[in-house]
Formats: structure tokens, C-alpha cells, sequence
């Protein structure tokens, strides 16, 4: 019986490797062309790779949460004398065993999850009878919700997607669990967690979380940390943002208060360009960025992510609202763009309602600065000898003291307060 070595693609310009986020198959599976085989995660997008050929799986190089090689053997296929011959004609089934092959070229990687295609196309299996009548060969799914689906024992392929782009969602797989196919067959290919005591589960920590946390790691273990809380008298801003909405609205726009708090940081960063800098640690050089590519931190099913509104300096609040708003819906829904994840020089994370009195915000390395933003409060403040009532938020921000002095990066905190508290300050220089 011929074999068939099917080689981690090329997944993307300047990919090397790729980290196994979990298996959809298993030794011994006979798996059709096109099947989705294996979720591969890079430091660029998440992609499900399909099997190019039909066949059975000899072999699967590598368990979940190990870093692959392009180009290295991924899985290893028994192709049957009935089997259709490679199209690189290495083999016609009986001339020579082993069958060799560096897989089919990925598409360009654009969103946070797409599938790569194998050689050809599958022909669509039909439903299993007498089960759902809605059946999805290739149902797309986050991670977060595919384990939803293992836990119920949900097939995904027989659950009617309601996300963007026809993603299946949690609540998707909730509510079918609850119908009458809620005692379908976990499907065969779901790892079965490892049972150490009862009420325990143990489960891989791979994937998007093993990243966050590995650059998590690398901030701190790598920048000087120091944190700078102060009040922000919210009020002149609430009233003009409550102003101005109606007027967005009429262009199809939901002003929220982070344009504003973008412009108040441009604004700062500009006065204080130490704060737009990173340190190339290996050339001990810092490097003055001329671009201002701000971070909004968003918080996803996959986890946090931190899509970029590009060119800030040059954008208008409305514009700017255009673009958080694209950039959150895209993060949430899983389609990220890998052009959208990359470039930022300063970052902001907005903590909303859940913001709690002050928190000290991890560094969004290599750059020297982040802004945490809390939810606004009324608190009494003193306003001409007067105690009143106000709208009141806490700004935390954490620099790298390697680079960044406390009295800089005091200096810049105020700036952006005293822009925050005297809006109409931010409409001498806006764009």
C-alpha cells in the first residue's frame, strides 16, 4: 500500500513554523479530500489545513501545543491501489511506495481563521440518516466553541450556523444540544480530557491563550514595569460627547468616548516621543517611530486581541470611530485581518464596565507604554471651591522605566488628562 507524506505548508510570507492547536482527526481515520485534518496556529492568523487526498491516517506527527516546522512531515497517509495518483506523478500507486509531497501552496493568509484547501475539491457528504437534516462538511468554528461542542458531545457539522460569515457560536451549539439532536455521537475525532480527579479536566493550553500568554511573559520578564494611576475629570467630555452623537449618528457612526481618548493620546505622544519609541535591544538603539499606529485592545472568545487604527494622527474622530468600531466587529467575529493585528506603537486597553477602581496594565511589548482606561463614575469633585458632581474615570497607565523616567511618563499622563478634561483643546490640532 503506498504512502503519502502530506508536509506543513507555506502559510503565510515570513512563516517558519506553526504551533498544533488541536487535531479534527486520529489514527486510523479514512478522511476524504478536503477534510479539515488539523487547526495550526502562527504568529499570523489561525488556519484550518484540509487533507489533500483521500485516504487513511498512518500517522500524525505531533500532539497539540507543539511547534511544527514548514515544510517538516505533518501526517503521513495509507493511499489505497483505488486511490486517485498524486498530481505531481511521483507515484502511480505500484512504481514507487513512498509518496512524498511538500503540500498544496496556502492561500494568502488575510483573516485570523481561514481553511487551506487541499489538492482539488471533495465532493459534499450528505447527512447521516435519521439525524439533523442540516449537515456542513467544513463547519467553521472558534476553538473556544469547538471545545463548547466536544463538552456536549455536539457534531458541528449538523449545527446551523447564526454568526458573520457562517460561523457557528457557542450559542449555536447550546441550543442544539437542547433539541432533538442533542444525543448525536461525539465526534470520533474529539480528544477525550484527561480525567486526573472527579470534577478535574485537564485540556491542552495551546493555541491563541498559549500566545497571549507567552508575549505576556515576554513584557514582563523583559520591560522595567511602573504604573501611574490618576483621575480624570470626565465631565466637559461626556457633555460633548453626548453633543455631538446625534450628528455621528446621522452619518452612521456610534461615538463612543475612545476616539476621544485616541486623540488625547496622539496629541500626547507627540509632545513626548519617547513614548513612541522602542529599543532594539540588539543594536541597543532606540527607534523613534514617525508613524502614530494606536492599539485598541479587544477582547475576543479566543482571547484578547489588539487590532490597530492605523495613521491616528490623520484620521477624524469620526473616521477613527469608523475604524474601532470595524476593527472590534472583525476581533469578535474571528476575521481579523493579519494587517489589522500588526504595526502598533502605543496601546490602550479599555477596561468598560468592568473596570474596577485602577488596574496596572501589562505592556504591549516592544513598545514603552500602555494606557488602561476605567469606567466613568459619579463621584463628588471640587470645582471653584465647590464640592459637585462629576463624571470621573481612573487612568492607569505602565511604562518601561528602561526607557521611560517617571516624571516623563508623569508629564504624559497629565497631557492626555488635560486633554480629556478640556476637549475643545483637541480641536486646535485635529484632523
Amino acid at each position: 500500500m503506498a504512502r503519502f507524506e502530506f508536509k506543513l505548508p507555506d502559510i503565510g510570507e515570513g512563516v517558519t513554523e506553526g504551533e498544533i492547536v488541536q487535531w479534527l482527526v486520529k489514527e486510523g481515520d479514512v478522511v476524504a479530500e478536503d477534510q479539515p485534518m488539523v487547526e495550526v496556529m502562527t504568529d499570523k492568523a489561525t488556519v484550518t489545513i484540509a487533507s489533500p487526498r483521500a485516504g487513511r491516517i498512518a500517522e500524525l506527527r505531533g500532539k497539540a501545543g507543539q511547534v511544527i516546522q514548514v515544510h517538516a512531515v505533518l501526517v503521513v497517509f495509507e493511499l489505497d491501489a483505488t486511490a486517485p495518483a498524486p498530481a505531481n506523478g511521483h507515484t502511480n500507486g505500484t512504481a514507487k511506495p513512498e509518496v512524498k509531497d511538500d503540500g498544496p501552496a496556502a492561500t494568502a493568509v488575510g483573516d485570523i481563521r481561514e481553511t487551506l484547501p487541499g489538492m482539488g475539491s471533495a465532493p459534499k457528504a450528505a447527512p447521516p440518516a435519521g439525524l439533523a437534516t442540516y449537515f456542513n462538511e467544513k463547519p467553521l468554528a472558534t476553538p473556544a466553541t469547538r471545545k463548547v461542542a466536544r463538552d456536549l458531545g455536539v457534531d458541528l457539522k449538523q449545527v446551523k450556523p447564526s454568526g458573520a460569515q457562517g460561523r457557528v457560536t457557542k450559542d449555536d451549539v447550546v441550543a442544539h444540544s437542547r433539541g432533538p439532536s442533542a444525543h448525536a455521537p461525539t465526534p470520533t475525532h474529539a480528544p477525550a480530557p484527561t480525567q486526573t480527579l472527579v470534577g478535574d479536566e485537564r485540556v491542552p493550553f495551546v493555541g491563541m491563550r498559549r500566545r497571549i500568554a507567552a508575549k505576556m511573559q515576554q513584557s514582563v520578564n523583559t520591560a522595567a514595569h511602573f504604573t501611574f494611576v490618576e483621575e480624570c475629570d470626565a465631565t466637559a467630555l461626556t457633555n460633548l460627547r453626548a453633543r455631538l452623537k446625534p450628528a455621528a449618528e446621522q452619518h452612521g457612526v456610534k461615538l463612543t468616548f475612545l476616539p476621544f481618548i485616541v486623540k488625547a493620546v496622539v496629541a500626547a505622544l507627540k509632545r513626548h516621543p519617547i513614548l513612541n519609541s522602542t529599543l532594539d535591544e540588539a543594536k541597543q538603539e532606540l527607534v523613534y517611530r514617525k508613524s502614530y499606529h494606536v492599539g485598541i485592545a479587544a477582547s475576543t472568545d479566543a482571547g484578547l486581541m489588539v487590532p490597530v487604527v492605523k495613521d491616528a494622527d490623520r484620521r477624524s474622530l469620526l473616521d477613527i470611530a469608523r475604524e474601532i468600531d470595524r476593527l472590534g466587529s472583525d476581533a469578535k467575529a474571528g476575521k481579523s485581518k493579519t494587517q489589522d493585528l500588526q504595526g502598533s506603537t502605543f496601546t490602550i486597553t479599555s477596561l468598560g464596565a468592568e473596570g474596577g477602581l485602577f488596574a496596572t496594565p501589562i505592556i504591549n511589548f516592544p513598545e514603552v507604554g500602555i494606557l488602561g482606561v476605567h469606567r466613568i463614575k459619579e463621584k463628588p469633585v471640587v470645582r471653584d471651591g465647590q464640592i459637585v458632581i462629576g463624571q470621573v474615570m481612573l487612568l492607569s497607565l505602565s511604562f518601561d522605566h528602561r526607557i521611560v523616567d517617571g516624571h516623563v511618563g508623569a508629564a504624559f499622563a497629565y497631557d492626555i488628562i488635560a486633554s480629556l478634561e478640556s476637549p475643545e483643546r483637541m480641536f486646535l490640532d485635529m484632523v
